[in-house]
Parts: C-alpha cells; sequence; structure tokens
C-alpha cells in the first residue's frame, strides 16, 4: 500500500497522538482529523487556562458547550431559533450529557456524566495531571519493559513535569504534614509527592498548560513536513463508518456549516471522540460488539476545603518564604493552580490516590465573619479518588428510535455503586479527614461528589487479550472483527483506577498507533 489516508474521529490528546505517530511512522502518509466543535484556542488545541484575556477565555469556554452554548449555538450547526430548556454546564467549557433538554442524554444514575464540543475536546480544559498508573491499574496483558517504554513517550507528548512545583516552600510544608500523618503507612516511592503535570514551566512560576496542541507539536508548525500531510477539520460531524466485508473504509461527514454530508475514504479509521460519543458512533454504524457501551467505571471522588494551619505551616516556612511565594503567584493571578501535592495508588493497603491542589483563596466565597476568611496561609483543596470495579451491569445503552440533540442514537447510562466501592468510599473519607485534620481547619468538610463528577470514564469500548464477548479491541487497540478500525480514549482502559487516566490512554494510543503503522507499511 502507498500513500495511505487516514481519518482521525476527535481531535483530543488521544486523537492527536495517532495523528503524530502515524505521520511520524509513515512518511507518506496522510491524516484528516474531524471535530464535531469549534475551535476555540489558538494555536489549535490548546488548553484554554492559557488564555490571557478573562473575556476570551470565558467565550472560549462557552463554545465548548455543545448544547449549552448559548448565543454561539448557531455557529456549531444548532438553529438559532431552537430553545433549549433547563441548560447548565458540570464545569466551565463542558456540558452535561443529560441537560434537560431535547436531545439529552438520559443519565438519571450518573447525572453529572459531562464532555465538551471543541478542538482540542477535553484536553482543552483538563487540569493536566498525569500520574503513571500502578499495580492493578497497569494493563496486564502489556508487558513491563513495553509498557515503561510507552509510558515515557506518553510523557514526552504530553510535555510531562514531575517537580512542577517541586520549588514552592508552602508545597514543601504541605507534603511534610502529610509525610508526618501517612508516610509510616505507605510503600517506599508512594508517599506525599508533587503531582505530575503536562505543560512547561515558565521562568515566572507560571504555566504554559499542555493540551492537544503540544502532542500535535511539528502537525501544527508551518513548513514541517508532518504539517503538509495534516488537516484539522473543525465543525466536521462524523455520523458513520462506513464499512464493508469486515473492513472500515472511510467516514460519512457533516459540515456543520453547511449541512451538507460526503464521504471520505481511508485506509485506516481511528475513533477517539470520547467513552460516550465513541461507542455511539459505533453503534450508528452498525458495529455493536456484545461489549460496546459496558463495563462503564469512573473514579469516584470524595473532596474538602481546609484553611492551611498558621503554627503549623509557619513552623515550617518563614515570612520571607511566604512573601516571597505569594508575590509570584501575583504574577499570574488568573491561573489559580499553585502547588500541587499527591498520594499515589499503591496496593494493598492503600487502593486511593489523593490529589491536594493549594490556593491562595478558597474555591467559594466565604463570608467575611468565617474564622477561616482571608487566611494569610491559604487552602488547600483535597479530593481522594476512589476506583469503580468493572462489571458488565453498569454502561451505556443507545437507541435506535430516539435521537440525540447531534441526531444519533441517543444514550441512556446505567451505573449503580456496589458493596466494594460503598467499602473504599468510606475508608477514602476516614482518610480524607486525617488529612484535613494534619493540615489545617475544615472550610468545607468531606463529602461525595455526584456520580460522573471525575469526568474521567473508563471501560466502554475496552480492550481484551481474546475475543470472548467481554471486549471491544484487541491488545493494540484494534476493534474485534473489523479489519481498519481502531479506537482510542479513556474508554479503552480496562482496569479499576483512581486518577487522572489521560497519561495510559495516550500511552496506548501510541501502542495502536504503531501497529497501525505497521499494518498500513
Amino acid at each position: 500500500m502507498t500513500a495511505p489516508t487516514i481519518a482521525v474521529v476527535g481531535s483530543g490528546p488521544i486523537g492527536s497522538a495517532y495523528a503524530r505517530v502515524l505521520l511520524e511512522s509513515l512518511p507518506d502518509a496522510r491524516v484528516v482529523m474531524f471535530e464535531a466543535g469549534p475551535q476555540v484556542t489558538e494555536p489549535a488545541g490548546a488548553s484554554v487556562r492559557n488564555i490571557a484575556d478573562p473575556a476570551q477565555k470565558a467565550l472560549a469556554r462557552e463554545r465548548s458547550q455543545g448544547p449549552q452554548s448559548g448565543t454561539h449555538r448557531e455557529s456549531l450547526g444548532i438553529p438559532a431559533g431552537v430553545v433549549v430548556e433547563g441548560m447548565f454546564t458540570a464545569r466551565e467549557g463542558t456540558f452535561l450529557l443529560d441537560f434537560g433538554g431535547e436531545g439529552a442524554a438520559h443519565a438519571a444514575t450518573f447525572p453529572a456524566a459531562a464532555a465538551a464540543n471543541n478542538v482540542g475536546g477535553q484536553g482543552a480544559h483538563w487540569t493536566c495531571a498525569i500520574p503513571r498508573p500502578a499495580f492493578s491499574e497497569k494493563v496486564p496483558f502489556i508487558p513491563d519493559d513495553e509498557w515503561e517504554d510507552l509510558i515515557s513517550t506518553a510523557e514526552a507528548l504530553l510535555h510531562h513535569r514531575a517537580d512542577a512545583f517541586s520549588d514552592s516552600p508552602i508545597g514543601t510544608a504541605i507534603r511534610s504534614l502529610l509525610t508526618d500523618e501517612f508516610g509510616a503507612e505507605l510503600p517506599e516511592g508512594y508517599g506525599p509527592s508533587t503531582l505530575p503535570v503536562a505543560g512547561d514551566p515558565q521562568p515566572d512560576g507560571s504555566m504554559v498548560w499542555a493540551g492537544a496542541d503540544m502532542v500535535l507539536g511539528p502537525l501544527l508548525d508551518q513548513g514541517t513536513d508532518e504539517a503538509a500531510r495534516f488537516e484539522l477539520r473543525d465543525l466536521s460531524l462524523v455520523r458513520r463508518i462506513e464499512h464493508a466485508n469486515g473492513r472500515a473504509v472511510g467516514v460519512t461527514v457533516e459540515d456543520l456549516r453547511t449541512g451538507e454530508s460526503s464521504f471520505f475514504a481511508a485506509d485506516l479509521v481511528v475513533v477517539a471522540a470520547d467513552a460516550f460519543r465513541s461507542p455511539q458512533l459505533l453503534w450508528a454504524s452498525d458495529i455493536r460488539p456484545p461489549a460496546l457501551g459496558r463495563y462503564l467505571t469512573e473514579h469516584h471522588v470524595v473532596i474538602c476545603t481546609v484553611a492551611l494551619d498558621a503554627e503549623k505551616m509557619g513552623g515550617l516556612v518563614t515570612d520571607e518564604q511566604l512573601a516571597r511565594e505569594l508575590a509570584r503567584r501575583a504574577q499570574n493571578a488568573a491561573d489559580p493552580v499553585a502547588a500541587v501535592n499527591r498520594i499515589p495508588f499503591s496496593e494493598p493497603d492503600h487502593p486511593f490516590s489523593l490529589q491536594v491542589m493549594y490556593a491562595e483563596n478558597p474555591p467559594f466565597q466565604l463570608d467575611p465573619t468565617h474564622p477561616s476568611a482571608g487566611n494569610r496561609w491559604g487552602y488547600v483543596n483535597m479530593g481522594y479518588g476512589v476506583r469503580k470495579h468493572p462489571r458488565a451491569e453498569d454502561g451505556v445503552r443507545f437507541d435506535d428510535d430516539e435521537l440525540d440533540w447531534r441526531g444519533l442514537p441517543n444514550m441512556t447510562i446505567e451505573y449503580a455503586l456496589t458493596d466494594a466501592e460503598t467499602a473504599e468510599i468510606d475508608e477514602a473519607t476516614v482518610r480524607l479527614r486525617r488529612a484535613g485534620e494534619a493540615l489545617g481547619a475544615f472550610v468545607a468538610g468531606p463529602r461525595l461528589l455526584p456520580n460522573g463528577s471525575s469526568l474521567h470514564y473508563m471501560g466502554t469500548m475496552r480492550m481484551g487479550k481474546t475475543d470472548d464477548g467481554t471486549s471491544v479491541a484487541d491488545p493494540w487497540s484494534r476493534v474485534w472483527g473489523i479489519d481498519g478500525l481502531v479506537v482510542g480514549g479513556n474508554a479503552l482502559i480496562p482496569t479499576a483506577n483512581t486518577m487522572n487516566p489521560t497519561l495510559t490512554s495516550v500511552a496506548l494510543a501510541v501502542r495502536g498507533a504503531r501497529a497501525a503503522a505497521q499494518t498500513l507499511r
């Protein structure tokens, strides 16, 4: 085969990893990336958090909110006269799948399920946390030596920084207090540490946060060979994967600007939308493995907010160090993220992940008379991630007789906590209370967020070692029974996870892209 053409559905970090690895591996290949949402940043796919102007940042987030995009609805292909009742959004830049209006999904048991609708996907709005999976979080049928290479390659694509906040005296003090509380209970190498993040530290102490733009790299640089063979089409909704005789042959795409549909022939189709819309597209294309949409997992989140204790912090940080840190933070006040620490997942005794984010201000307005209002030492927002054990009963079903707001088979999410999750949530709550008391006084006590709040949805196109009806794709992300069709994203992850899965998904994309390139050669 010469000069293969590749269609990538979805423009987030996973689709971008596929595009880059394939173009760098195949010197004659052409990649066309289709994204149903608009381009909201320059460069394409960049993190919205990097936009300095508050009005422009708010506009980019609003335009990413799909059916809830307000006055920008028409630019997203929804007629201006359509009024969607009950609109609200889960997080700036995202929209709830079950938003209450016509064409909304049904997610009573998973009410916080949300998605983004823009170039870069959730990668334009994420927190950029990229911890490595460990112990049973790792995919068991990928050899350890290969896994190490895949993870390292994924870290490079995402501009991994393990020590982005290591020079923060406040962050160092928080780690010290957490180590005093938990250190003796944790295995070596899995105690309190800085949280690995994706982005480029700047001399002033700020970060340029990573988005799909950093993953695409040379594909966006004018004059490069890769850029000449790459095309990104926004506002282009893929409605169907076309296939014949057990092989994908291309995609049918609707131009949301004109409403016109056309067929795009491809030697390889990569579907990397998200854990709900990717299986929805397969279903709409009459590609329906038994496990499609099933085994839905996320990591449940128990959170709290704590005002740092002046006496404890003052014993570890001098007034001069605090003043310097606050002055440096003031140079980039638009970015609320400062020092971020964590306690990673480990087994058997700590099957959770703790993330501890320091900020000068609480995430909500405090009454001026509150004893913790105006706390000079600042606050931490902390959350324990708790795993969901995969089971076929949890998942999303699609209805051919009821269409969603895009005209695709509508979704109904079915999800429930079992005794296994409840027990670990209870234990995580106890640990979170210990962490809060070690650091200061609670401003908001430990509480479990609604199902779907993590935004990290996994398992609905899970990979498996054999085609036994419990997986959608093989260990190289190829859909069982359909040649030339590869899937990517968090939906592939077959294990129970407690923390941000983006790094794992990019690693799996690297593996899938390498295998696809070998086949296309």
